[in-house]
């Protein structure tokens, strides 16, 4: 198979991409309806960038599969570059918060790491798979999505909610 045909999938891939810009938003609106608090507690800061990051790269996987035309192999390469850029800026703000935890409970960065895997694995999983020539890598992206809307939802909720505990 050369081609991707995305017709099939053209409905979940756009779902994806609304569900996703929704909650990027919802994030945005909770960073600033509490950027005091978010400020002042250390890692906050950086779990409302991961959340941003999730969301806004579901966003952009789901429109670069949207894209008319492109073959398997291209595919893969774009999903597998993205998951790495994506991936590797949360280990990053999460290193980051490594050394600046604070006396905060290792649970904390263990939510995000886990988080940030499960959501990131999938992609990689799916890129490879397209880069082979399989395009059975576009069902990888399904739980791709659920694991990244699953975390920016409950770091949505930390950013709205517990923050004013």
């Amino acid at each position: 198979m050369d081609i991707v045909s995305t017709n099939d999938w053209s409905t979940y891939l756009s779902a994806q991409a609304s569900a996703s810009a929704s909650l990027t938003g919802l994030v945005f609106v909770a960073v600033s309806i509490n950027l005091t608090r978010v400020i002042s507690v250390p890692g906050l800061v950086g779990r409302a960038a991961e959340s941003i990051i999730q969301l806004f790269g579901v966003f952009i996987f789901s429109t670069v599969a949207l894209v008319p035309g492109q073959s398997v192999g291209t595919l893969g390469v774009g999903i597998l570059a993205l998951a790495s850029v994506f991936w590797s800026l949360q280990t990053f703000l999460q290193a980051v918060y490594t050394g600046r935890r604070a006396g905060h409970p290792m649970l904390w960065l263990i939510s995000r790491v886990i988080q940030t895997q499960l959501s990131s694995i999938p992609f990689f999983v799916s890129g490879i798979l397209l880069m082979r020539g399989s395009s059975a890598g576009l069902y990888w992206l399904v739980p791709g999505f659920i694991f990244t809307l699953l975390s920016g939802v409950l770091n949505a909720w930390v950013l709205l909610v517990e923050i004013l505990r």
